[in-house]
């Protein structure tokens, strides 16, 4: 019963992460729409693109569940990769405005 429950759990699971990303984006949209432009969006800039990314990666990974395309193995930690340097540099970033 368990197994079943992980198997069916890890068929579905990037079809609602990618329902709960386009709410993100949403939320980003309208972050970047405010019209007060005292707020420092670089970092958010940086955040933004991470998740497109994770968009990326998840459309990957529902097209090759599907059958649709093969995938190397390769380019899931390599997207992930990415997706980390940018938020440590969104971090450092956030880090170094704080200073000032």
């Amino acid at each position: 019963m368990v197994q079943n429950l992980a198997y069916c759990l890890g068929i579905v699971a990037p079809y609602y992460n990618l329902v709960l990303v386009f709410i993100v984006i949403l939320l980003f949209l309208k972050l970047f729409k405010t019209p007060n432009k005292k707020t420092y969006l670089r970092p958010w800039k940086f955040l933004f693109a991470a998740v497109l990314i994770y968009v990326g990666e998840e459309v990957i990974t529902v097209s090759d569940m599907a059958g649709t395309i093969i995938v190397s193995p390769m380019v899931f930690p390599l997207l992930e990769t990415l997706i980390i340097t940018l938020f440590i540099y969104a971090l450092l970033l956030q880090k170094e405005n704080v200073k000032k």
